[in-house]
């Protein structure tokens, strides 16, 4: 059985970017001691970009949430500096929004063989908690982990409420 790591959206447009914010960059050094912990230990590590594109103030998300961010090819779509060479061999999953449908078909694809999925990165209570969701959609017999320090979110009050949330859906927070 197997263990993978999913990083979502580490991306400079969330930590000091168009929608930076305060504590973004203090979860990175654990992430990096994530990845490499589970490289040593021979398993899976895979990734998320959210990505938009120059239409995004047209797309519903660009409506609700009207800041453009993580467009394809800027430097804010970007992995920040620290995690880059980390996830440069790394399986990448593009996304539109929240959750990456892609995700949840690779993790389907490999549930027989998975043990566990820890989800960790930004922002706590939009996108890892729609990708937490949907690897336990994907999953239903693998235990879901999300570390509660290695995600983050621009309202502390809301983090702390998708931590609750994620233990009523099952899934195991630290």
């Amino acid at each position: 059985m197997r263990k993978i790591l999913v990083v979502v959206d580490m991306q400079k447009d969330f930590i000091d970017g168009a929608l930076g914010f305060d504590g973004a960059d203090r979860v990175i050094p654990g992430i990096a001691a994530k990845i490499k912990e589970f490289e040593e230990a021979g398993d899976e590590v895979v990734y998320t970009l959210d990505t938009h594109f120059e239409n995004y103030m047209e797309s519903q998300e660009g409506k609700n949430l009207p800041v453009p961010h993580c467009i394809k090819g800027t430097d804010g779509w970007s992995l920040c500096d620290e995690l880059k060479a980390l996830l440069a061999d790394k399986k990448g999953f593009e996304k539109p929004t929240f959750g990456s449908m892609e995700l949840a078909c690779y993790l389907k694809e490999n549930a027989a063989d998975i043990s566990s999925i820890e989800v960790c990165g930004l922002v706590s209570n939009i996108c890892v908690v729609s990708n937490a969701v949907i690897a336990k959609a994907a999953c239903p017999e693998a235990e879901i982990i999300v570390d509660s320090s290695l995600t983050a979110s621009f309202a502390p009050d809301l983090h702390q409420a998708t931590m609750d949330v994620l233990k009523g859906l099952q899934v195991t927070v630290l």
